[in-house]
């Protein structure tokens, strides 16, 4: 139970990937407040059947309105946030294939949800993480495809190429506070919404497989380790980092 006493706020975790986050955390003894534009209330019900506290927030990261309202509800729950897990992202539905053929609205959509959603977010919680006194942890999801230069998805690989340097940047300004800043990259990660969208093609599946040093598919599970260790006072010297959770993929 080495989260017992902690707040964590994870965003785009109604189901997939950030459910899982906010599982593993919950079972560390972490209360969770779960926001995301679909199934936050629903997901929270199934933490807090965990023997914790949870909360649902309906919140679109993009949003600046929906942000300060979401994080203002979800510190009535225990009435502080010491770790944010900024997970939302747009990525099951984009646009795969050739640059050139990627439309505006979409690229802006990419970066809106993506980038500015993870700026947003850390805006609203750090002054609070400061106020408190106690530091924070800070963990947002980059993406092996930024480490690596994949082709045919350019708006979101540039997105997570952004989170990296954001990453370290807010972590060098935010170190003097006691907190900190990481990231994860996942390779592709077979989650809920992968799976719905039609994420199990298996010859791209098996391209996957062939770039790794662990050659089989990752699962949301096979990350949550990292996230769990990253929030936890056994990373307190560790900031600033991009952790590769894909399997061997990208070595660092």
């Amino acid at each position: 139970m080495r989260l017992k006493g902690k707040t964590a706020l994870i965003t785009g975790a109604g189901q997939g990937l950030g459910f899982a986050f906010a599982k593993r955390l919950a079972e560390d003894g972490a209360d969770v407040v779960i926001a995301d534009i679909a199934k936050a209330q629903e997901s929270a019900l199934k933490i807090k059947a965990m023997g914790v506290r949870s909360l649902g927030v309906t919140m679109d990261v993009s949003n600046e309105g929906d942000v300060e309202r979401g994080v203002a509800e979800a510190i009535g729950l225990t009435g502080r946030i010491d770790i944010l897990i900024n997970n939302a992202a747009f990525f099951a539905t984009m646009t795969h294939g050739p640059f050139e053929n990627i439309g505006v609205v979409e690229w802006n959509r990419m970066m809106s949800v993506n980038v500015l959603g993870t700026y947003l977010t850390c805006r609203e919680i750090v002054p609070r993480m400061r106020r408190q006194g106690t530091g924070g942890r800070i963990i947002n999801m980059a993406s092996g495809t930024a480490l690596k230069g994949v082709p045919g998805a350019l708006h979101y690989v540039a997105s997570k190429g952004a989170i990296i340097s954001l990453t370290r940047s807010l972590a060098r300004e935010l170190g003097k506070d006691n907190i900190t800043v990481n990231a994860i990259a996942p390779g592709l990660t077979l989650s809920d919404g992968v799976i719905q969208r039609g994420g199990l093609d298996q010859e791209r599946l098996e391209a996957q497989r062939r770039t790794r040093a662990i050659p089989r598919d990752e699962k949301p599970e096979d990350l949550v380790g990292a996230a769990a260790f990253l929030a936890s006072d056994e990373a307190g010297f560790m900031t600033g980092q991009t952790l590769a959770v894909d399997g061997g993929s990208a070595m660092l």
